[in-house]
């Protein structure tokens, strides 16, 4: 089969998600055609994403976040405003009119969609044929017994109405999930393991002393630092997305920031003791899975529900700033087995090949 992908690209998870699918589909001798992903304005894709997804990748103007000053957190008031404006609305028409003409170009058996808006919008607009798949974790949102994305909270509202703008016309939902749930016949959803790249999966942990991070938003880093002053024996190790710096930045010898690099970031994350990010999903998984002990520091409502859904494993924690001491006190606690998580995970291609073909 033929298939494309459409895929959001703010943040690291979702391009991960698609290279893991990406290479279980070529293991199972089918093909992806084409990839589309939507720009981001304030992050660049990784090149590793190039390197990873042989097909031809090309890339579209999409929504994405307004942060407040702090650059920490999303202002959701002035992301909803910057989006919707008369300009951002024609520029959204040009991406669902590319990402139509692509379609018609590369003429897909499925075509994949990793969350992002616009992918569900065209397809429907346009009328495409070709059947529509769904993937992410924000999809487990839709799901009736999903405990974390309830409440009439405005942010949470418009966090539900993102979901369900990009689920418009899915043949398919897969929902990413932590656990397994019983299928949900609503949105013809599906709960599914996370997708981990085989690379990930074949690691051996080791138990190392040194505390790993990401910060997607580089107004942490005086939280960082803050923190560093006050404990400059434990070795930290940072891996950020901030422009025009070194590949590593070595503040002293226990503390240095790392630009974006795949194979770097998962030798670290192999040897360190515990993992902090600001509440992803990709790399939560990643850490969780190699039995790190994991805190998250959520940055906007999206991941405020995933770090709650994320906690409810007894994995991991929720913090309020870039406290590594009680992450560290965490992670003397930590069970040393996660073999359910693990055999879920692990359980992951079968699962995916059997959805996929039973569209």
């Amino acid at each position: 089969m033929k298939y494309m992908f459409i895929i959001q690209g703010d943040g690291r998870g979702h391009l991960m998600q698609a290279i893991a699918l990406y290479e279980m589909l070529l293991r199972h001798s089918h093909q992806v055609v084409d990839v589309l992903i939507g720009r981001s304005a304030i992050r660049d894709v990784p090149q590793f994403v190039y390197d990873r997804i042989k097909a031809p990748c090309s890339m579209f103007d999409a929504p994405s976040f307004v942060f407040r000053k702090d650059r920490k957190h999303i202002n959701i008031l002035k992301t909803v405003i910057y989006n919707t404006t008369p300009r951002s609305l024609r520029k959204y028409l040009r991406s669902m009119e590319y990402i139509h003409q692509h379609i018609r170009d590369s003429r897909p058996d499925f075509i994949i969609n990793f969350y992002e808006v616009l992918g569900g919008l065209a397809h429907l607009c346009y009328n495409i044929k070709a059947p529509l798949i769904n993937i992410g974790h924000q999809y487990m949102a839709r799901h009736p017994s999903y405990a974390f994305a309830k409440g009439d909270n405005r942010n949470l509202m418009f966090f539900r109405l993102h979901v369900a703008l990009s689920n418009i016309n899915a043949g398919k939902t897969l929902a990413l999930s932590f656990y397994h749930l019983p299928t949900s016949k609503y949105d013809r959803l599906r709960v599914v393991p996370p997708l981990l790249r085989r690379e990930v999966l074949e690691l051996e942990p080791r138990a190392g002393s040194s505390v790993l991070g990401y910060i997607l938003n580089a107004g942490f880093q005086q939280e960082v630092e803050e923190w560093h002053k006050a404990h400059p024996e434990v070795r930290l190790d940072f891996f950020w997305d901030k422009k025009n710096v070194p590949a590593e930045l070595a503040v002293d010898p226990t503390l240095s920031f790392h630009t974006i690099d795949d194979a770097k970031f998962l030798s670290y994350m192999a040897a360190c003791r515990a993992y902090i990010s600001t509440g992803g999903f990709e790399s939560i998984c990643e850490a969780m899975y190699l039995g790190k002990a994991v805190m998250m520091i959520p940055a906007h409502v999206e991941q405020e529900v995933n770090a709650r859904d994320a906690a409810s494993t007894k994995l991991a924690i929720i913090g309020e700033r870039f406290d590594m001491s009680r992450l560290l006190d965490f992670a003397a606690q930590l069970p040393s087995h996660n073999a359910r998580f693990r055999a879920w995970v692990d359980s992951a291609e079968d699962i995916f090949i059997r959805e996929l073909a039973e569209l």
